[in-house]
């Protein structure tokens, strides 16, 4: 079998305004068919042997010349595909008519699915319409990047899938098992595919993903999906047959009173800039916020000797200002720094605190060991304190202390920014080894 094109037209040597209609001709054995197209050109421009333009035409673009030449290679490689020993002049023609409107010849099943939107064109409309606080949002966000490069690991990775999408309709419990899989060893993927990561980048190289981390995105993508199901975008509740487990922590550690005094009465004059972030660390331990509102705080924030402010996290859900009044070694420190302009205190980046925080409780000899569950493995391990410190360490030594007196957790949460009946405070009630001697004594 062998497809060619050609035309039937000639035109005299000086003619530049005649136009030939472009033919393309299949002969097989005996068969011998033709069809017209509704490609054309100057007969003087044509080259029967390149089956194109002329190697020099003068007055006709490089481009004009090489998209024709490109058209006419494009339909004699379809003939050669489609061809089958039933083939025959109308044939010939429908196939050169659907080349030319492929619209035509599509099935409203086809033009549908060209219309409807991926499950990441929906993903970008649910964070554009779903009530979401900023730290939510950039949280989503990442899960969204983490999908995005996943579509691009399944064309790289599977058999016969090089256009793979992901359709909200389509996704099943094994898909999302097999989403599982990627989040899980997307770290190890860095190298083998960087391809990836250059056209879907992250800030920091991908690390190993706790079994916490990948409950928290896969219940951003259940919440997805609930959204499209609620205002009916699909019909799919693929999370129905996928049960996401609870979150696994260990005990919340935090440090007591004296060890805060401790660190607060440190000598530190001879790193002052380690002197500064322990003073802020400290004025958290006594507001007990997070460290994203701590941030966030001006001088504005302190009111009649007590700081407000709105939590990030809950701002846009249920807002509440949180006042929580001020000690005198909270009073202390403002007044430290009551020079200093913009922000309440002198911040540093988030990473250069906690770094820094891990080095004052060092040089204050805070060095107690404390059992956390390794995040990777979910192991008990044992390490010096002032190896896991961070800044939300202050937090729960906030809440630790004052749950600790109070036993509270509805007027503790007045105070720390939590939700009315948080799961948070669940933990810190098996916190404090002299409750549960209170509570034995009762048996006495």
């Amino acid at each position: 079998m062998k497809a060619t094109a050609f035309i039937r037209k000639s035109a005299s040597k000086n003619d530049t305004n005649s136009v030939a209609t472009i033919y393309f001709r299949l002969r097989d054995g005996k068969k011998d068919i033709k069809a017209a197209s509704e490609l054309t050109i100057n007969p003087n421009h044509w080259s029967s042997e390149k089956q194109g333009y002329k190697d020099r035409v003068a007055l006709v673009h490089e481009e004009k010349k090489l998209a024709l030449n490109n058209e006419v290679q494009n339909i004699i490689n379809l003939i050669s595909q489609e061809y089958t020993p039933e083939a025959d002049s109308e044939w010939l023609s429908t196939l050169i008519d659907k080349y030319h409107h492929p619209n035509r010849y599509k099935t409203e099943e086809e033009i549908a699915a060209e219309t409807k939107p991926t499950l990441l064109d929906l993903f970008a409309e649910f964070l554009v319409k779903h009530k979401l606080s900023e730290v939510r949002i950039k949280n989503f966000r990442v899960v969204q990047r983490a999908l995005a490069r996943y579509e691009l690991y399944v064309r790289a990775t599977k058999r016969g899938q090089k256009g793979f999408i992901l359709d909200v309709d389509l996704v099943t419990p094994d898909t999302l098992r097999d989403m599982w899989d990627f989040f899980q060893n997307e770290y190890q993927y860095y190298e083998l595919y960087p391809s990836i990561y250059e056209a879907i980048p992250e800030k920091r190289t991908p690390q190993p993903r706790s079994k916490n981390t990948l409950i928290d995105c896969f219940s951003r993508i259940r919440t997805f999906f609930l959204w499209c199901f609620d205002n009916k975008r699909t019909t799919n509740r693929p999370f129905d047959k996928f049960p996401i487990e609870e979150c696994t922590y260990g005990t919340p550690y935090y440090i007591t009173l004296e060890e805060r005094d401790r660190i607060f009465n440190a000598d530190l004059s001879a790193t002052p800039q380690l002197a500064i972030q322990r003073d802020i660390f400290i004025f958290q331990t006594l507001i007990g916020c997070r460290v994203s509102d701590l941030y966030r705080m001006t001088k504005l924030n302190v009111v009649n000797e007590a700081i407000e402010y709105i939590p990030k996290k809950t701002k846009e859900g249920n807002p509440v200002t949180v006042r929580v009044p001020l000690n005198d070694k909270a009073k202390e420190i403002l007044e430290r720094y009551k020079e200093y302009e913009g922000k309440l205190l002198p911040f540093i980046s988030e990473q250069k605190y906690n770094d820094a925080i891990k080095k004052i409780f060092k040089l204050a000899g805070v060095d107690r060991i404390v059992t956390i569950l390794d995040p990777l493995t979910h192991n008990e391990i044992k390490r010096p304190i002032y190896e896991v410190a961070s800044s939300h360490l202050a937090r729960r030594t906030f809440i630790g202390n004052i749950y600790k007196k109070v036993k509270d957790p509805n007027l503790v949460s007045a105070l720390s920014g939590h939700k009315e009946g948080s799961k948070a405070f669940r933990r810190y009630r098996d916190i404090d080894e002299e409750m549960k001697k209170d509570l034995v004594k009762l048996l006495d």
